[in-house]
Formats: structure tokens, C-alpha cells, sequence
């Protein structure tokens, strides 16, 4: 336990460093070099999302740039990038961070929606998508689930960012600009719809567990 409790200390002051002394432009603008040649613009984009995980870059740049080096048809790569940059949070979180309280309210949740629909549900809440890797580790979810939910709950957020870079003349200021609030909206809805009884069947579920050491029976 202490030895994991270390592994992610180190692991988040590494990215909390990493996140500090390279912002995300200076990628960006070495994309900018070679995105006339499409085969080794998709290589260079591939090895930023690889090491994207170390550095805590928001995962839907990498549809903006997806976008900006390919327009809408970027649509498809730029989701595979999505999804392969949240693996490596999702599977160190959990090897190491398995048994704790997040873990197992965590747990509760998943066993109630099951893997496949918690992810799903996660992905299309506006949140990082670090948190919900690292979230959806400690609970348990199942690789594959993972896998196929982080690729369904990002499609909407792909878009926005492949739209968005698709519209760039550079790379050097790509941001997301102003994402329509309606999608939020819409995307957080479909989320509390997936979710809602879940969590509430998790919580009702834990207030009927009997305290330790209360006798039942008595």
C-alpha cells in the first residue's frame, strides 16, 4: 500500500511538472511543420497523444489538430487518438490505486450501471478526461468496456474538436473557442439519464448495509 501510495505521488508530480513546462502550442506548432505530408503529420499526432497522458493536455486537442491536418475526415482518427491517450491513466489507476474510498463508491456504481454504461455515461459529462480514466480505473471497469465506452462517450466532444480545427488557418493558437453550450447541455442530459438510477440504486443500496458491528438480528 505504501509503495503504491508513492508510484502515485511521483506519477502525479511528474505531470504536474510536465504540465508546467510544456504547454501545449510548442506541440502544436511542431505539427504545424509537417502536416503537408499527411502519413507523417498522422505519426507525429500519434506519438503526442502517447506521451499526452505525462503533460495532462486537454485529450480533445488532439481532435482539434486532427481536424486542422485532415478536416472532418479526421473524424475517425482523431477518436482512435482519443481513446489511446486515456489508456495509460486508466490502466495505472488501477494497478495502484484500487483500495480506496473513491475506489469503492466507485464500485458501487459500476456494479450498478455496469462497466460499458458507466463509461459511456462518464465520457459525456464535461469533464477532464483524465479524471474520468483514472475514475473508471479505480472501479474496476473491464479494458474492453473502457475501450469501447471512452470511444462512444468522446464522439461528441471529437467532433466539436474536429470541427474546430478544420476552421484553423494555424495551429499556433488552436483552442476550442466557444463549444455551444447546447451541446454541453445535451451531452451532460444523456449523461444524468444514463447514470441517475445507478447512482441512486448505489446509494440506497449502501444506506440499507447494516453498520459495522450493529447486530441485525437483535
Amino acid at each position: 500500500m505504501r509503495r503504491s501510495r508513492l508510484l502515485v505521488g511521483g506519477l502525479c508530480f511528474a505531470v504536474l511538472v510536465g504540465t508546467l513546462v510544456v504547454a501545449p502550442e510548442t506541440a502544436l506548432r511542431g505539427l504545424t511543420w509537417v502536416v503537408a505530408d499527411p502519413l507523417r503529420f498522422g505519426v507525429a499526432l500519434l506519438v503526442v497523444a502517447l506521451v499526452r497522458p505525462l503533460v495532462a493536455w486537454p485529450t480533445t486537442l488532439l481532435a482539434v489538430a486532427a481536424g486542422y491536418g485532415y478536416g472532418v475526415v479526421g473524424l475517425p482518427y482523431a477518436l482512435a487518438l482519443i481513446t489511446i491517450t486515456s489508456v495509460p491513466p486508466f490502466v495505472v489507476a488501477r494497478r495502484l490505486g484500487r483500495e480506496s474510498w473513491v475506489a469503492s463508491q466507485g464500485e458501487r456504481v459500476v456494479h450498478e450501471a455496469g462497466d460499458l454504461r458507466s463509461v459511456i455515461g462518464s465520457r459525456l459529462l464535461p469533464a477532464p478526461s483524465d479524471v474520468v480514466s483514472v475514475a473508471a480505473g479505480v472501479s474496476g471497469v473491464s479494458l474492453p468496456a473502457f475501450v469501447v465506452g471512452t470511444t462512444i462517450g468522446e464522439l461528441p466532444w471529437a467532433v466539436v474538436g474536429v470541427l474546430a480545427g478544420s476552421s484553423l488557418d494555424s495551429l499556433s493558437n488552436a483552442t476550442l473557442g466557444a463549444v455551444d453550450f447546447r451541446l454541453v447541455a445535451a451531452a451532460a442530459l444523456a449523461a444524468v439519464l444514463l447514470l441517475a438510477g445507478p447512482v441512486y440504486r448505489s446509494f440506497v443500496e449502501r444506506a440499507d448495509d447494516p453498520l459495522p458491528g450493529v447486530d441485525t438480528e437483535s
